[in-house]
């Protein structure tokens, strides 16, 4: 009976023990591959120590290094997870071992990119991480804006490029728009707009930018924070007109930023020399008004004529209209008397702008509109349309999002089987906008 007890004693301390070491975590849970548990699970003895990293010239601040915050940092480098958590605990254990427990942060530094390079990850991982190091302490406006119309994948492409860019704020239209709804005044329909009959495709689109533009004042809030903090936003959903958001400083108009079709399918293309070289001369997202880059309307600078006449060449080139009907003029010019709109800060960096539209084959895109139409919760909103005419409706939007890649807009193929690859070409991509967004916000120097 003693034995027992004692053998149920030790199984005991045996789960409950602090796991200590690199390799514990998967001698104890061998179920449970380390690769698919964060930093904050594999725990080690080392998170037990606290390491001060001071910064400034005078070392006058610090803040405690997090194992956990720092492999997250290495995973916006395109460092495999599995790899940054382990990059992350051997920097804990040398400076831990060798009793550098207050470090300065260009020593730190030096430490980690020694060991980047110790396992492989060398030059170009290095600089895009001083790169991102740069971007959050310069406190850089980034709004990433990921349009399509329904089953392309807007809501996994941003939430996965999220947790790769480490970025915290995720904003879908189709909340903005229910609560707009619900709770407001707003002029919204419980029904969708694709799933409601029009007479013609023009009137479709001129109801589609009309609640485009709704959402977008319900979205004033969070963008006039990012802009004012520094923070960077993913906005997905359907309700994103390239429209309202691709206006340049000057005037005011839809920024030609790259006359060139900028339709992308990432499973045949790497971000090479050539596609930075492109996404330089492009200026996606970027506010120079030197270099006609784009930025978000603010609410003094209302909408302007040659913005109308965009939309209207944007529905003429999907067939749709010569010409914008007077009762869309005016719904545009609505937004010059919106005054909840945001309003760039003169003095703070200037906001990096990045609209990427998803679009994908039409027999797949298709079958899965099907599927997802077929649903109950969806036939119970739009009883009075046939499949076909729901479908045709969703690939009238979808051509006209995809109809503003002459003025910078950039359009991705999304297949099943690219999933991965489209992430990664996403992911390299976002970073090179804002890299060179970084470089824009650079004030240059007066020669002397």
């Amino acid at each position: 009976m003693k034995k027992n007890k004692e053998k149920e004693k030790e199984k005991c301390v045996a789960v409950t023990s602090p796991v200590s070491g690199e390799d514990s975590d998967d001698k104890q849970r061998p179920a449970f591959p380390s690769v698919r548990f964060s930093s904050r699970n594999a725990s080690s003895k080392y998170d037990f120590v606290k390491v001060k990293v001071w910064l400034g010239d005078n070392a006058d601040h610090y803040y405690v290094l997090s194992r956990f915050l720092l492999s997250r940092m290495l995973t916006v480098t395109k460092i495999p997870n599995h790899v940054a958590i382990k990059i992350a605990l051997e920097l804990k254990k040398l400076l831990t071992d060798n009793s550098l427990l207050d470090v300065s942060q260009s020593d730190l530094e030096v430490n980690l990119f020694k060991l980047m390079e110790r396992r492989g990850y060398g030059e170009e991982y290095i600089n895009r991480y001083k790169m991102m190091t740069r971007f959050h302490h310069q406190r850089v406006p980034l709004v990433i804006l990921v349009c399509g119309t329904a089953c392309v994948g807007k809501s996994t492409i941003a939430t996965q490029l999220a947790q790769r860019l480490n970025l915290p704020n995720v904003l879908q239209t189709d909340m903005v728009y229910e609560l707009l709804r619900t709770s407001t005044d707003a002029p919204l329909a419980s029904t969708p707009v694709w799933a409601r009959d029009f007479s013609s495709s023009e009137e479709l689109i001129t109801e589609f930018c009309r609640e485009c533009r709704v959402v977008r004042k319900g979205l004033a809030g969070d963008l006039k924070k990012a802009m004012k903090d520094g923070k960077p936003i993913i906005i997905e959903g359907i309700h994103l007109d390239p429209s309202i958001y691709l206006v340049d400083d000057d005037n005011k108009s839809p920024s030609g930023v790259h006359s060139e079709n900028k339709e992308i399918n990432p499973a045949f293309m790497t971000l090479d020399d050539n596609a930075t070289a492109q996404i330089k001369d492009s200026h996606v997202g970027s506010s120079d008004e030197s270099n006609g880059g784009s930025r978000i309307l603010s609410s003094d600078e209302g909408v302007s004529a040659d913005q109308v006449d965009a939309v209207s060449n944007s529905m003429a080139s999907i067939g749709l209209a010569e010409s914008i009907p007077e009762h869309k003029v005016a719904s545009l010019r609505e937004l010059e008397t919106d005054k909840t709109t945001i309003s760039k800060e003169k003095s703070g960096p200037k906001p990096i702008i990045v609209p990427i539209v998803l679009k994908m084959a039409e027999f797949d895109h298709k079958a899965l509109l099907e599927e997802w139409i077929s649903a109950r919760t969806f036939n119970d909103k739009c009883p009075d349309l046939d499949n076909e005419k729901l479908i045709a409706n969703l690939k009238t939007i979808q051509d006209y999002l995809c109809s503003f890649t002459s003025q910078g807009l950039t359009v991705v193929n999304v297949s099943a089987t690219t999933f991965p690859q489209t992430l990664d070409w996403l992911h390299g991509y976002l970073l090179q906008c804002i890299e060179q967004g970084i470089e824009e916000n650079v004030t240059p120097v007066a020669p002397a």
